[in-house]
């Protein structure tokens, strides 16, 4: 995955440059916005997916003067929010602020249509990636040594992760796959309750993201061994990625963006993504999301967002498949 910590380089501000031209003239051909938009979240406020999309409408707000509200929807692992945008009409008033979930609601059929064709790809917000963060009980300093441990010692590691068939679930059975560590599963109801039960040494073991768990590395309550991101965190860097620690090619993150009906004229959704990926590629905005762990995403034309979301989708089909992981 390709992110940016920093836009100061030419290609990223004459792209900045030209989407922000962009969008003055596509507002003018599409006389966009005329009413209140509304995004849709398919969560409760004050997640992660919540805050970021929170912070796309504010860019939105401040670049038309328009409302844009975040209207949360929770419940059905994400599906009720996605359900609400499904039939919503293709006008760009009503949008999607969806994780990777929204794929993997996709490949495990949860939804009862194909995602590919019923949203439309709109931006990438941010990406967050995770530390491996372990009960300072497991004597392990390193991703070699935690491999060798969970070998010596089979099912004595605990992994929680915020539910079966999410995101941290899929990276720890693809963790295990590559490296043929020994360590179970444990789905909980979100990632705060898995690192809870992580302090009171319930579970051994999480990928949890630095805003929800740096206080406590800080603390000394838990301990970070490894960076899940495709290079080190500012906020850390001496902290190894998983990659270099010994499992090249492991890479694990949740993706933010803004998705649209089917059918949403196309002057609409290059408008949205010029100015959203401005908005949030702006240096303080950029500096703010670094100082908790977060990304910001390279700037991309909605075509290129559209194409990498169809890649990794055919990819995480074949995952899934050869884990051979089911909801049952």
């Amino acid at each position: 995955m390709h992110v940016i910590t920093r836009c100061s380089n030419c290609a990223v501000l004459a792209f900045l440059a030209c989407a922000a031209a962009s969008a003055q003239g596509q507002d003018k051909a599409a006389g966009y916005p005329r009413k209140p938009i509304r995004i849709v979240v398919g969560i409760a406020p004050a997640g992660g997916l919540d805050l970021m999309s929170r912070l796309g409408a504010q860019k939105m707000n401040e670049r038309w003067n328009q409302s844009v509200i975040v209207d949360n929807r929770p419940g059905g692992g994400t599906m009720i929010g996605m359900d609400v945008v499904a039939s919503a009409p293709a006008d760009g008033y009503t949008l999607l602020g969806a994780s990777e979930t929204l794929m993997l609601n996709g490949v495990f059929n949860r939804a009862k249509y194909d995602v590919r064709k019923t949203f439309v790809p709109i931006v990438q917000l941010t990406t967050q990636p995770y530390a491996v963060m372990l009960h300072p009980s497991v004597p392990v300093k390193s991703v070699k040594e935690l491999i060798a441990y969970s070998k010596a010692k089979p099912r004595s590691l605990n992994f929680g992760s915020q539910g079966h068939g999410t995101v941290g679930h899929i990276g720890l059975e693809r963790f295990k796959l590559m490296t043929g560590a020994d360590i179970t599963h444990v789905p909980y109801k979100g990632a705060s309750a898995a690192v809870i039960d992580l302090l009171g040494g319930q579970i051994q073991m999480t990928f949890a993201t630095f805003a929800s768990a740096g206080a406590h590395i800080k603390s000394g309550k838990l301990k970070a061994i490894a960076f899940t991101g495709a290079g080190r965190s500012a906020l850390y860097p001496d902290l190894p990625t998983v990659s270099e620690a010994g499992v090249p090619g492991f890479e694990l993150h949740n993706t933010y963006g803004y998705y649209a009906p089917a059918g949403t004229p196309q002057a609409i959704i290059r408008a949205i993504n010029a100015v959203v990926s401005q908005g949030m590629n702006a240096p303080e905005t950029v500096k703010t999301l670094a100082a908790d762990g977060n990304e910001v995403v390279a700037p991309a034309t909605p075509e290129e967002v559209k194409a990498k979301f169809e890649r990794e989708y055919v990819a995480l089909e074949k995952l899934i498949r050869t884990l051979n992981i089911t909801l049952n």
